[in-house]
């Protein structure tokens, strides 16, 4: 292990994850922060760990199978089902009526981790837009959809 940091590619490697593992938490912390500073129950943390998580699993897939995009698309495929299950542990039915709660932390969560899977394969203008505009559909729509309102939602769906 040591062998392989001192010399030159072993360093500039170790140089370039840890790279695309600080944009999965930097871009993932962001996601989390609007979520936490909302009160949600997916906040900062849990959507760093979401988007670290993927990136791991995208670098180390891309570093057992190189040269072979089915092995890389897989785990992808994986990340992106997988996330679902702590998704819907956001969701919540509170009440006999059409109340649901948690869809838009659920779909965060699951952007963190698209965002972090991203990070992982170096696609850094990709992670960044992604994260720029998942960020401005949280914060600045959130007047918007509080003028639309709840009711009218709701009632189109009851109707």
């Amino acid at each position: 292990m040591i062998e392989l940091l001192l010399n030159h590619e072993g360093v500039q490697e170790f140089g370039i994850d840890c790279l695309r593992l600080f944009v999965a938490l930097l871009l993932g912390g962001l996601l989390g922060i609007e979520r936490q500073f909302h009160g949600r129950w997916a906040g900062i943390r849990t959507h760093m760990m979401v988007s670290l998580g993927a990136a791991i699993f995208t670098i180390a897939a891309l570093t057992t199978a190189p040269n072979d995009t089915n092995e890389v698309t897989r785990v992808i495929q994986g990340i992106a089902a997988g996330i679902g299950f702590l998704g819907a542990g956001t969701i919540i039915k509170l009440s006999t009526e059409v109340e649901v709660k948690g869809l838009t932390t659920a779909s965060s969560v699951w952007m963190a981790a698209a965002v972090g899977t991203v990070a992982g394969l170096g696609e850094y203008a990709l992670a960044a837009a992604s994260g720029v505009m998942a960020l401005v559909v949280l914060a600045l729509l959130r007047p918007l959809t509080k003028a639309i309102g709840k009711d009218a939602i709701r009632n189109r769906i009851v109707d």
